[in-house]
């Protein structure tokens, strides 16, 4: 019997043109773990998902009218993937950047104490990377920001 992991409740799902290429590329250049992989009968993956830390995302085909990849449509987005590094942050964008990812905001540290970097994938989808450097209260944040934070 196999055991299957613990799933987070929420999972992203992303829409590729070439899911063999994206698989490959998210590996090398995101450092994502392929967990599973649904294939049709020619070979070709339907589904899959990948794992990072204790996250998943589904990566799968362009299956409907209304599933498109953003290479599809302008390389337009309506979401983006925040994915949370443990470590080496700076590391993380140089290997992105060395696969092929054009980095759209390079790493800084944030107000509220993370460090982050933007890229682009190469059929469009726009990633977030973090890794918390500096613990920061929500007061600290908020004056920083001049926000003001509530919690429900």
């Amino acid at each position: 019997m196999v055991m299957l992991p613990v799933r987070p409740s929420v999972i992203p799902a992303l829409v590729y043109h070439d899911v063999p290429a994206a698989l490959a590329w998210l590996q090398k250049a995101f450092a994502f773990e392929i967990e599973m992989i649904m294939e049709d009968e020619t070979g070709h993956p339907v589904h899959s998902e990948l794992r990072h830390g204790n996250g998943v995302i589904m990566v799968g085909a362009e299956w409907t009218d209304n599933h498109k990849s953003p290479s599809a449509i302008g390389r337009k987005c309506t979401q983006t993937v925040h994915i949370l590094v443990a470590d080496d942050i700076d590391g993380h964008c140089a290997r992105a950047e060395a696969a092929g990812a054009e980095i759209l905001a390079r790493p800084e540290t944030q107000f509220y104490g993370d460090r982050t970097y933007r890229a682009r994938d190469p059929e469009g989808h726009i990633w977030t990377f973090g890794q918390t450097v500096i613990e920061v209260t929500p007061a600290e944040w908020d004056k920083a920001a001049n926000v003001r934070t509530r919690f429900e």
